[in-house]
């Protein structure tokens, strides 16, 4: 299902961008980059985060970027605490490992870390945990709506 509600995203909003599915599993950064033949920091990890009161949100950051906590507290007013897989699924319809900001049921904040921005091109996830899809940095940020921020390490 998760990787049907990307497909029909892309139809819908990017038609030109292909989606690849693997044999392998690219569930974490480093098994995606040696799918993809990619720097690990070149994939573009989806992490789903809360900040005190505020709504459930879409980080997306480079992959071997981690939060930080200074910083994220400082953007958005509480500590970062990670949504349970459960919840992931819940919010996204996508299972851990490949989480990605398209296909979405619900809108949610989406923010792209600016960890993305060494790179011309990334490779996010596509909603199951061997698909991907690989997209020029900025248009990601563009077809998702992302606001840009400043909160890894």
């Amino acid at each position: 299902m998760s990787l049907e509600s990307v497909r029909a995203w892309f139809s819908e909003h990017a038609p030109d961008v292909e989606i690849i599915v693997t044999e392998e599993s690219s569930a974490t950064v480093a098994l995606a980059a040696a799918a993809h033949g990619v720097e690990p920091s070149q994939i573009a990890k989806t992490i789903c985060l809360r900040a005190a009161d505020q709504p459930p949100m879409l980080i997306v950051t480079g992959g071997l970027a981690r939060i930080d906590n200074r910083k994220f507290k400082d953007r958005f007013g509480g500590k970062a605490r990670m949504a349970g897989a459960e919840e992931v699924v819940e919010l996204t319809s996508h299972p851990v490992g490949g989480v990605c900001p398209f296909g979405l049921p619900a809108a949610l904040p989406i923010y792209c870390d600016i960890s993305l921005r060494a790179f011309a091109e990334v490779v996010p996830a596509a909603g199951a945990t061997n698909a991907a899809v690989r997209m020029e940095t900025e248009r990601l940020a563009e077809l998702t709506g992302a606001e840009w921020v400043d909160v890894c390490q």
